[in-house]
């Protein structure tokens, strides 16, 4: 609902970090590209004339306790069908925790609900076919990849956000002065080695360097791998590229070395800064070297059997999760390599979820209030919560998930660490020590015909 700044306060304490989502830098000197769209007002200080039915809604439950949306959310859903639509099936098991917590304030409430997960990125096809109804289908939605949300999604005025009164207090804010998209979490994607051979990888370079074939999910089948190549041209994270490729010793420059000359020229064309040469030689590197996968399931598979020595991948943290310890299987079998002494540059790169009310949603007070419920309890996180690489945007709620499950220390057992890699460092240290590249839609999206452009013609002459 309101129009989103690329550049916000940076360098801030967690709670600021989390506040901003994935729109924040992590560095006070990252500025915003000279070619980055004006700074508008935010919608709620335009004429409310100016507002749709379901904005002003949004503009009055923005003032609203959780307990008020709930009420009115009472009032407007009993006995009805609320339809979601997210790239997160998990909506499916957070809203039986809400009608839950509806009912402990009217017993006699129920509704019916149904969670839609598109494949394929056709969420996006979903929501546009169903905002040409007067009253669409879908009441809210969870959705990523903040390129195509911000030109596909907000500017047309398919989506909009709405800022719970409790999420904006606890991140020191206030509905009207915040400018971003709701987040409802931070994932992140981090590179992972088989440690079962000699080989170690102690710098991001490492990771494109000659015959190195990284496990990655490909950028055609999870578009979101596609904003992680885009923000490495901002100047902060060409400038962590550039800060590792200094730390290299000459032997290991000399590979890298006619690429980054060779770029020089293309980073000039596409308008980017000092250190551009480097974040473009580093994309060309790993477009022209990866492996491509269908999904980051298989890629964890392989890792953590003993049988992958000196292979890598860069896939979701939260994948170790799932590994079933055996003779030949096990997350022992793996080093993350941003917790690794020594280790220089990227560790990877995180993107959000973010919630949405419809713009013709048939039950807007409900969503605001399941919205609400999802970003300003622990209850309605823990089914995000429950897993490690999945950070609240609400400090408060990362507080009591973190007291819930103990994410830190997700490898010990019995009181020994016995899984290192298994131990979250959270979100505050992925993203100052651990270099995590954070997914910035109104960058991405003002890069899409540039950097974006270029990207794509790698893809397709890799491919050729």
């Amino acid at each position: 609902m309101k129009k989103r700044v690329l550049s916000l306060a940076l360098a801030m304490s967690m709670t600021v970090g989390l506040l901003a989502g994935c729109s924040s830098k992590p560095t006070e000197e990252s500025k915003a590209p000279e070619n980055s769209p004006e700074v508008l007002l935010p919608e709620s200080e335009a004429p409310a004339a100016n507002l749709t039915a379901t904005q002003k809604i949004i503009a009055e439950a923005e003032g609203m306790t959780m307990e008020e949306l709930a009420k009115k959310a009472i009032e407007e859903s009993n006995g009805k069908m609320f339809y979601g639509v997210g790239n997160s099936s998990r909506g499916k098991s957070a809203l039986p925790l809400f009608i839950e917590y509806l009912q402990t304030i009217d017993p006699s409430y129920n509704m019916e609900f149904e969670w839609q997960q598109p494949k394929n990125n056709k969420i996006f096809d979903q929501l546009t076919a169903d905002s040409l109804k007067d009253t669409g289908t879908f009441a809210m939605t969870l959705i990523q990849d903040g390129n195509q949300i911000e030109s596909k999604m907000v500017q047309p005025g398919i989506l909009d956000t709405f800022i719970p009164k409790e999420w904006a207090e606890a991140n020191g804010t206030t509905a009207d002065s915040y400018t971003g998209f709701l987040a409802l979490q931070t994932l992140n994607k981090v590179f992972m080695y088989n440690n079962t051979g000699s080989k170690t990888y102690d710098n991001c370079w490492d990771f494109v360097a000659e015959g190195e074939h990284g496990l990655y999910m490909d950028i055609d089948s999870e578009i979101v791998g596609k904003n992680f190549l885009y923000m490495l041209t901002e100047d902060t994270y060409a400038g962590w590229l550039k800060e590792a490729y200094d730390k290299l010793s000459d032997s290991e420059k000399a590979y890298f070395e006619p690429t980054i000359k060779e770029m020089e020229s293309e980073a000039a064309d596409l308008g980017l800064g000092a250190d551009g040469a480097y974040a473009l030689a580093w994309i060309k590197l790993w477009v022209e070297s990866y492996n491509a996968q269908t999904d980051d399931g298989p890629i964890c598979n392989t890792l953590v059997d003993k049988s992958a020595t000196d292979q890598f991948g860069l896939l979701v943290y939260s994948k170790l999760r799932s590994v079933e310890e055996s003779n030949s299987v096990s997350v022992n079998n793996i080093n993350v390599a941003a917790y690794q002494d020594g280790f220089e540059g990227i560790g990877g790169y995180g993107y959000c979820h973010y919630l949405f009310v419809t713009d013709n949603s048939p039950l807007p007070w409900t969503a605001c209030a399941f919205i609400a419920y999802m970003t300003c309890t622990a209850d309605g996180f823990s089914a995000w919560g429950k897993d490690m690489g999945g950070y609240s945007s609400n400090p408060v709620v990362a507080a009591d998930t973190e007291a819930e499950y103990h994410h830190s220390e997700g490898g010990y057992v019995d009181g020994v660490n016995q899984f290192d890699a298994k131990n979250d460092r959270g979100y505050d240290w992925w993203t100052t020590n651990g270099k995590l590249v954070l997914e910035d839609p109104e960058y991405c999206a003002d890069v899409a015909f540039t950097v974006g452009s270029w990207v794509e013609m790698l893809t397709k002459y890799s491919a050729g």
